[in-house]
This record gives structure tokens, sequence and C-alpha cells, in this order.
């Protein structure tokens, strides 16, 4: 088959692509044929060297634009991007390609949504995140420090300052986000959204058509299996941004209130502050994945504190695969990969004091050794591959596929299903 991806990114800055790409990649390597949309470069060498047909737009995101007002008009509306889709869509045959959008929020933009309706094919959108549901895209106030369960684009929701960096920043994601329902019509365009955990399904099913069908697919894990652990466990670890909402300040705290030192790999806003209120903390910055894994098999657990949604933090299956007990905020989706009291523990999230109790728990070396024993062995019963990823995710694709072609037989319809308005 040929399968488009489509993202914001056509090179590794994240999980969300690194999960696209290295699919792109894989099933290439299984003989399909592979084309990816992008807006952002420079495209990931390993695509051209793979047969792969990059389309990139050499555009900018948030991070990159030196003229903030031409690209506040990109995030709402990137004629470029919908231009540039259209064109390469055209003509493909909706028997056999599949089109799958993993990002748009990033520079792509709504406007992609006109282009996918109008080529007829088969469509497919992973939930990496909430943007295609949700303003902010994480159902989470970052001004307040806390989950938000308002009903997006409600008056509620248009007069709450959410922004992580400022209100006008709100509206912009605002405007952005009518556009995405009134003119593009992004959340009756996917019939069929991949999940990434449970949890996230919860969140946004009550904001999408009720006849989307959702596909569970967890994200591969790039981990080797490592020897059985010899000596004592080691320090207590963050990996991550150092960040309010990755709930960095609350492990701070409760290693404080444990007595245990706390070790963080990665960096942040909430860095510089933590690093002046907790002295005893240790800032490792940024480690590449091979010392992060080196780390997490030596760490006496991960905690991972985090008090947003997360749909499915890859740092908790890693630490697992490593051997290392996970003590994880009940908010997040990472609680659906620990067993309580098992693998690790569960803790009520943003509360230091719950935190700080496991922390005191896992002191204990026969403790942290046993559960980092169990971590490894229920990990590895059922690892999360890439092969697992691919299969499970070109049977969704080919169920689309038959969906699409029985929907073209159907009076009305279009060869992926779009009803169509008939000639007077």
């Amino acid at each position: 088959m040929h399968v488009v991806l489509v993202v914001d990114h056509a090179f590794v800055n994240g999980g969300q692509a690194k999960v696209a790409l290295d699919a792109g990649l894989g099933l290439r390597l299984r003989g399909h044929r592979v084309t990816v949309f992008a807006a952002v470069g420079p495209p990931d060498p390993r695509l051209e060297a793979a047969g792969i047909r990059v389309v990139c737009l050499g555009q900018d995101d948030i991070g990159t634009t030196t003229n903030k007002l031409a690209f506040a008009a990109q995030a709402i509306w990137n004629r470029t991007a919908a231009r540039r889709l259209s064109a390469e869509l055209r003509g493909l045959d909706p028997r056999d390609t599949v089109v799958h959008v993993h990002a748009f929020a990033k520079a792509l933009s709504p406007s992609i949504g006109r282009s996918l309706a109008a080529s007829g094919l088969p469509l497919l959108y992973t939930m990496h995140e909430f943007f295609l549901v949700c303003p902010n895209g994480g159902f989470y106030e970052y001004q307040a420090a806390r989950i938000c369960h308002r009903t997006p684009m409600s008056a509620a929701c248009l007069t709450t300052n959410c922004d992580a960096r400022s209100y006008p920043r709100k509206l912009l994601r605002v405007v952005r986000h009518a556009a995405l329902e009134h003119v593009a019509g992004m959340k009756e365009l996917f019939a069929d959204i991949v999940t990434i955990s449970a949890l996230q399904e919860r969140v946004i099913a009550p904001h999408l058509p009720a006849a989307t069908r959702f596909h569970r697919v967890d994200n591969p894990i790039a981990v080797t299996k490592p020897p059985p652990r010899s000596g004592p466990p080691g320090d207590f670890l963050f990996v991550g941004r150092i960040s309010t909402e990755k709930g960095a300040p609350i492990f701070a705290e409760a290693a404080r209130r444990a007595g245990v030192r706390p070790v963080f790999v990665g960096d942040g806003p909430a860095r510089a502050e933590l690093e002046a209120r907790y002295p005893e903390a240790v800032m490792l910055g940024w480690r590449d994945e091979a010392g992060v894994q080196a780390l997490m098999g030596r760490a006496r657990a991960l905690v991972f504190p985090s008090v947003w949604y997360e749909g499915q933090p890859l740092t908790v299956y890693e630490a697992l695969a490593c051997g290392a007990p996970v003590i994880v905020s009940d908010a997040c989706a990472g609680r659906e990969a620990v067993e309580d009291g098992e693998t690790g523990y569960w803790f009520r999230s943003g509360d230091a004091d719950a935190l700080a109790a496991h922390l005191t728990r896992l002191k204990d070396d026969d403790l942290a050794a046993r559960m980092g024993r169990a971590a490894s062995e229920r990990y590895w019963a059922a690892p999360l591959t890439l092969a697992l990823h691919l299969d499970r995710i070109a049977a969704i694709y080919e169920r689309v596929l038959r969906d699409a072609v029985g929907a073209s037989a159907r009076p009305g319809r279009t060869a992926a299903g779009h009803a169509v308005a008939a000639t007077p």
C-alpha cells in the first residue's frame, strides 16, 4: 500500500515525530510505498536513504520563526501547506492509499483539513496530544497548574487564561481552533482515530462524533533488554522537561521530606528555581538515549510526577524495561503501565506527602530490587517493539482501506466514504 504520513517536522524533535518517522522507515522496510509530508526541516537523512519520498516545505515553527506576526497567520491557516498537500494527494489511488496524520498544530495548521477532505482518500489520525479537541492541546491550565475539565470552546474555556505564556496567545489558539472546527471540519473528518492509552480515549471521546472508531496502538519503545542488575539500587530519578506540569517541583519537595537525593535528567523553565530552592538536587542536564537508559538501569526508581493528562509517557516504559520500578502520578496514563505495589506505586497527583511516603518505602534496598525485577519481567513478557507497532498499524490501514472501498460502493459517497452532493 501507499502510506502518506503528515507531520509538522521532517526530523525527530520529540516523541511524536520519532514515532511517525520510525514507523515510516519500518513500513518502507516491509515493502510499502511511503511519503512524508512535513512543514519544518531539514528532513531526517534516513528517509531519503530508505527510498521514502519527502515533501518538506522548509517552513518555520514557533521555536524557529523570526517573524512572530507572520507565523501567527501560518499557525491559524497555512495556505502554502494546504495548496502543496492538495497537489501531493491529487490523483492518488484511494484503493491502496492511506493518509495518516500525526501532527498539524505546530506548523501545518488546520488548513490541511480542507485538502484531506477534498482528496477523497482514506484517513487516519493519531492522537499524540489533544489539539484536535482542545485549543491549548493539553486540557491543562498552565497558569493555575491543574487539569482543565471545561468544555473546549465554551464560554468558560474562552474566558480562562490557560496558556503557558499569555492570554493573547490563548486567544490565537482559540482562533485556530475555530478554524479547525468550523472551516476545516477536522473533528468530523477522521472516522478512525488511533489513541495511545485508555485514559486518552476517555478524555477525548465526549468531544468527538459518536460514530468515531478508536484504535489503541501503543507507541514503540527503543530499548535493548539489559543484563540482570548487580549492586545496590541507586538514586531516585526524574527524566524529562523540568517544568511545573511535569511535576518536577513536587518531586523535589517530596524528596526533601523523605530525606533522599533527587536526580534530574533534562532541562526546562523550572530548573533554575529548583536549583536555588533545593541545592541538594542533582541536575544532570539532557543525556542521549543510551545515557538515559544507563541511568535508569542503576536507578532506585523512576519518579514520574506529571500533573496533566500524559497520553503514553514513553519514559515510564523505558524505565520498566531497564529494571527500574516507577512511582507515577495517578493523573496520567503512565499509571496504566505500573502495577501498583508490584512494579512501582501510584500516588495522588500533586500530593508531595503521598509521593514522599513511597520514596521512603523504596529506601529499602530489598524492596527496590524486588520491584525492579518484577518491572523488568513484566515489561519483557510483552515488550512494545517497533515490529508489534507496525503489525497493529498495518492492520488498521487495511481495515480503513476495506471500509473505504465498501463505502464507495454506496450511492452518493466518495471512495473514502465522504458524502457528495447530487448533481442537478
